[in-house]
């Protein structure tokens, strides 16, 4: 596809009117919390991203203010203020307020673009309570302003600057009425942006946090691009050699591949495309994969390590231990879904394969010792597989337990998953409660008793030799995922929800932690696919001398209704034991009165290392996070 250097007005292609975004935020930024809050920063950050791609920026500044504005300022271009033909509207204009507008179709100004430029400018105008826009370009400043999407006036020549002196600043302000909560959070987006500057190692990001308490400003560039985004990724762990890299284009796919192998058993493979994280992977990964653990297994025939009559090593053989960045830049990347999670490219996957199979066998060629360790990493994986899967198909195929019949799960009466849920509930006396509350069509109930086993200390044997997570995978039906071997499979997954309802206490917390670390571990996709919900029982009732009582759920809410209130009694629940079926009913169990609050991921990478730092057995670590969030945290209660 030939690219077109001019980028003009008429770069700029309409495909449809901004409409909607107001009410089905979720459709285009994943969702309303605080996970979609900042995906507004980074639909901005990615255009600017694109003009670096293409050549005009080499400077990026994202400011978190202290009114609870972001603003993002490139060195790029400038986005045209000229009449765009087909719409007989400024450029500018059209980007900010029409959706699926941008420089990015047809024969538009880029020729490799992360977002579909203007389709988040738009999604961002309409989610912002308002924001402003400043373009330099041809050593004149230009500026609209805009109200949740709608244009406030035309563009105003609002000054003057150096001729060589360009670039777009946008300053939003989301709006509260759409989202959860409206105050950034800054690790994720540091850690985007950190991301961002490995994967163009001539770009320089600029992070400045300027919020009471929090103040810092960071500077993020990384010439030695991808390799040392693996280092950094393994720089607690035992690399056993160097990260092997290398970059090559085929039919206008650009491929770059870094990896390293740790001596750990656990596999760490990250994918981008046009520098968006695919979290679901997609196309590019399956390409990768599916080819080195070709070459694996076809340098282990060849040294003899694998003998006639052995089976060949599993692509989980092969990649344990291995840490790796599949970087794709894509003419036409196909997403599943508007956020972009998983590339749907088929022709990414058979040049990522044909770009890896050359590149591996030319290097591993020249580094024999270094192949030799990786594929001693697969035997030992293999050996490891093997003896697990003997232990697995003891401990799992034939219970010693009905989970019908012996308390341990009170199963629901309806055999369709989408309209059945499962509480897993702390202690005897609330799953008694809750048995009796229920609704026995659609309500399955599990109690657990105490606090379950710390999957991230463990060892396989004893996490599948738990009582309770041997109870959790056969309720759940879909098996579950780990290092040796993956027969997780979420077709099979009886209920929709899963709702974790425990103590709203210190020792409920620690066991929410416990379930959502063993989830994470081994049934990962219960959490990315949306199945995972926390309950939020109330802490207090209180009943004024007239008038209905009602719930309260944290101690704020007390503190607002005492001063509204006078004369009242109050009641605190200690436990969810302490309610009676019909309380706990109206509170935690009727779909049309309770609260939940579904479990995301919003950052995979920050997920896994938080929770090896928060479970695992290093002390220093978790005291130091613990310490530099306490004032966040409470800010984000």
């Amino acid at each position: 596809m030939a690219l077109n250097n001019t980028y003009d007005a008429n770069s700029i292609s309409v495909l449809e009117g901004l409409e909607a975004v107001r009410k089905r935020p979720g459709m285009y930024i994943g969702s309303v919390s605080t996970k979609g809050l900042n995906h507004l920063i980074y639909e901005i950050v990615d255009n600017s991203v694109d003009e670096h791609l293409a050549g005009f920026c080499n400077e990026i500044t994202v400011t978190l203010e202290k009114d609870g504005t972001a603003t993002i300022k490139d060195n790029g271009r400038g986005i045209p203020v000229g009449i765009n033909e087909k719409t007989g509207k400024p450029a500018l204009e059209v980007v900010f307020t029409m959706l699926h507008a941008g420089g990015k179709f047809g024969d538009g100004g880029y020729k490799i673009s992360g977002g579909l430029h203007g389709v988040g400018a738009s999604v961002v105008n309409a989610l912002s309570k308002w924001l402003e826009v400043e373009v330099k370009s041809d050593g004149k400043v230009y500026g609209q302003r805009y109200e949740q999407g709608k244009i406030m006036h035309p563009i105003k020549e609002i000054g003057t600057c150096r001729k060589n002196d360009t670039g777009t600043f946008v300053r939003f302000l989301p709006d509260d009425e759409i989202f959860e909560k409206t105050y950034f959070k800054a690790d994720s987006i540091k850690r985007r942006l950190h991301e961002t500057a490995y994967l163009n190692p001539n770009l320089k990001i600029i992070f400045e946090n300027k919020r009471f308490a929090e103040e810092e400003k960071i500077e993020y560039h990384e010439p030695d691009g991808i390799r040392q985004f693996v280092k950094k990724l393994n720089k607690q762990k035992a690399a056993i050699h160097e990260p092997v890299y290398f970059k090559r284009s085929i039919e206008g796919i650009e491929v770059e591949v870094a990896f390293q192998f740790v001596d750990e058993f656990e596999e760490n493979i990250m994918g981008f495309c046009n520098n968006i994280y695919t979290q679901e992977g997609g196309t590019h990964i399956t390409g990768f994969k599916t080819k080195f653990t070709q070459v694996i297994n076809q340098y282990a025939r060849e040294i003899g390590i694998l003998k006639e009559k052995d089976n060949n090593f599993t692509g989980s053989d092969v990649r344990n231990g291995m840490t790796a960045i599949i970087a794709i830049k894509h003419p036409e990347p196909r997403f599943e879904g508007q956020t972009k999670t998983k590339l749907d490219n088929p022709d990414a996957g058979k040049v990522v394969g044909e770009i890896t199979g050359d590149e591996c066998v030319l290097y591993f060629d020249k580094n024999l010792d270094e192949l030799k360790k990786i594929i001693e990493c697969a035997e030992k994986s293999a050996k490891i597989r093997k003896a697990e899967e003997k232990a697995k198909t003891n401990m799992l195929v034939k219970p010693k337990f009905s989970i019908d019949g012996n308390g341990k799960l009170a199963n629901c009466e309806s055999r369709k998953p989408e309209e059945c849920e499962v509480f897993i509930v702390e202690g005897d006396s609330a799953g008694g409660s809750a048995k009796m509350a229920r609704n026995r069509k659609t309500q399955a109930i599990m109690p657990i008793r105490g606090k379950i086993l710390n999957v991230e200390k463990a060892s396989m044997d004893k996490v599948l030799a738990n009582a309770e997570i041997k109870t959790m995978i056969n309720a759940f039906g879909c098996g579950f995922s780990e290092g040796y071997g993956d027969d997780f499979d979420i077709s099979k997954l009886k209920y929709n929800k899963i709702i974790i309802m425990t103590d709203a206490d210190v020792d409920g917390a620690h066991i929410d932690t416990l379930l959502l670390t063993f989830f994470y571990r081994f049934m990962p996709d219960l959490i990315n696919d949306g199945h995972v919900y926390i309950a939020m029982p109330p802490l207090y009732k209180v009943v004024p001398k007239k008038g209905e009582g009602e719930y309260l759920y944290d101690d704020k809410a007390l503190e607002k209704y005492r001063k509204n209130h006078s004369g009242f009694t109050l009641q605190r629940y200690k436990g969810l034991g302490e309610m009676d079926a019909d309380q706990l009913w109206e509170t935690t169990l009727n779909p049309e009165t309770r609260i939940l609050k579904q479990v995301e991921i919003e950052d995979a990478m920050m997920a896994s290392e938080v929770t090896s730092m928060l479970m695992g057995s290093d002390v220093a670590p978790r005291r130091e996070f613990i310490h530099d969030h306490a004032l966040e945290a409470e800010i984000d209660t």
